[in-house]
This record gives C-alpha cells, structure tokens and sequence, in this order.
C-alpha cells in the first residue's frame, strides 16, 4: 500500500491511458496506491482539483498558491481558509519560495508565503512548501509565523541534510520525488538514507519527474511505486515495509478523516 503524496490530476498526460483520468487512477492503484494528495497550484485550478477529490474517495486536495504563480493571484487569508473548509481540503499550498526561476518576483512571494502560513496556522491544516535556491528565507519565514503548530512537508525535496534537519525540527515531512532517482542526484540520495524512518513521504509530483527508468516518458500516479522501490533500496530497507511506513506517515501528518 502507498500513497502518492504530492500529485497534479488535473495536468496529466493521459495519452498513455486513452484520454481517460480513471485509468491512470486505475493503473496506479493496480499496483498498489490506495491513496492521492491532488495539490492546487494557483485560484484558476482550484475548483478542478477540488472536484476530483469531491469525485473519487481515494484522492484528497490542497489549496494554495504555487510561488511561480503568483501574478494576479495575491489571495488574502480569508480566501485560503474558506478554501480550506472543504471537507476533502487536508493541506495548505503548494506554496513556498522559489529563486531560481522568479528571483524577480521574490516581494510578492514572500508576502504570499507569510499568508498561507498564517492561514494554515488559523485553520490547522499541514502546509505543503515548495523550496528552490531560498533555503533560508524558507526556514526564517516558518519560524516567524509559527508554523511549527501544524507542521507539514518539504515536497520535491532536492536540498540540503541541514535544512530537512531544521525542517523536521519543527514538525515538518520530507517528501522525494523522481528526481532522487537521477544519476546526477547522489548528494540528495544520501539526504534520503539518513532522513529518519517516521519523516519519509514519497511522491511523483506528476506530471513532472518521471523516475528512472521511464525519463522522457510521462509521469502519472503509478510511478510513486518506482520511487519507493529506489528509496527504499537506498536505505537497505524491506520495501513492502517503507510502503507500509510511509503511508503511515502520510496518514499522521495529514487529516484524511472528513472534516465535521
């Protein structure tokens, strides 16, 4: 059993599965993921992917603003909680800073990064936080604003042991993609082997990163089995196990339970 942690339904690729969401959610579950976070990325798609979780109980959404969206999309905090009501709404973001690609709109990230924050403390939801070249703003920005009540996870984790470190420190996940299966990835597949057992989360963050040995293939659900599988052998650990474990994790951090 496995769940893929951090998903976007809603942008697949589904030329391989005939055009058809439910055989790609078929092909996954066939080898063994029961379960699918579907994370929003901007206002424009939250109502599809909160859809998709209204339609299938096995799939659960996020609100939340991704830092490379963030032109027309400055959202207050009462647009994230009533958001966030959703009984199927189990996370915060995406949300995070990003100053590889869009240093330049670096102001309008950090103010909304500070909101979802805010807003994820006021509705005590886990926040789901994108990271890239900001590791230290990340990290100040969650202290400042108490993020530590409700933890969350570090998605698509390509960063530093330090940081999953100070991360983990105050309740946070750390979740791996595809990407800790490149060859190019050896820093951050020893990140992977000392992150503790009860902190891992897996991923595909499909569309996008599909493991090896699909690259260039697209991405879908299925896959979080390949990056489990390499994990997994990483830490020298009975893969069966690190399925079971890191469902587990997913379920403690995240409120799966319908909300009343």
């Amino acid at each position: 059993m496995l769940v893929d942690s951090h998903c976007h339904l809603d942008r697949l690729d589904l030329s391989p599965f005939d055009g058809s969401l439910d055989l790609a959610l078929d092909a996954a579950r066939q080898v063994g993921v029961k379960q699918f976070l579907c994370v929003a990325i901007n206002v424009d798609n939250q109502a599809a992917v909160t859809k998709l979780a209204e339609n299938h109980p096995d799939i659960y959404a996020s609100v939340g603003i991704h830092p490379l969206y963030t032109q027309g999309q400055m959202v207050d905090n009462n647009y994230l909680v009533n958001q966030a009501a959703h009984e199927k709404v189990i996370a915060i973001g995406e949300t995070g800073l990003d100053y590889y690609y869009a240093k330049e709109s670096k102001p309008e990230q950090q103010m909304l990064f500070r909101t979802h924050v805010q807003a994820a403390v006021e509705a005590e939801l886990p926040l789901i936080i994108h990271t890239r070249d900001a590791r230290q703003d990340t990290l100040d920005m969650l202290k400042a604003e108490g993020a530590e009540k409700h933890g969350g996870v570090l998605h698509c984790f390509t960063e530093s042991l330090a940081m999953a470190e100070e991360a983990m420190a105050m309740g946070f996940y750390i979740s791996f993609s595809g990407i800790v299966t490149f060859k190019n990835a050896q820093e951050l597949q020893q990140v992977a082997k000392e992150i503790p057992a009860d902190r891992i989360l897996v991923e595909t963050d499909s569309p996008y990163l599909t493991p090896v040995p699909f690259r260039g293939k697209p991405n879908s659900p299925r896959h979080v089995v390949d990056v489990a599988r390499f994990v997994a052998s990483l830490r020298e650990e009975n893969f069966e196990q690190f399925c079971l474990q890191t469902t587990q994790n997913f379920n403690r951090l995240f409120p799966t339970g319908l909300k009343t």
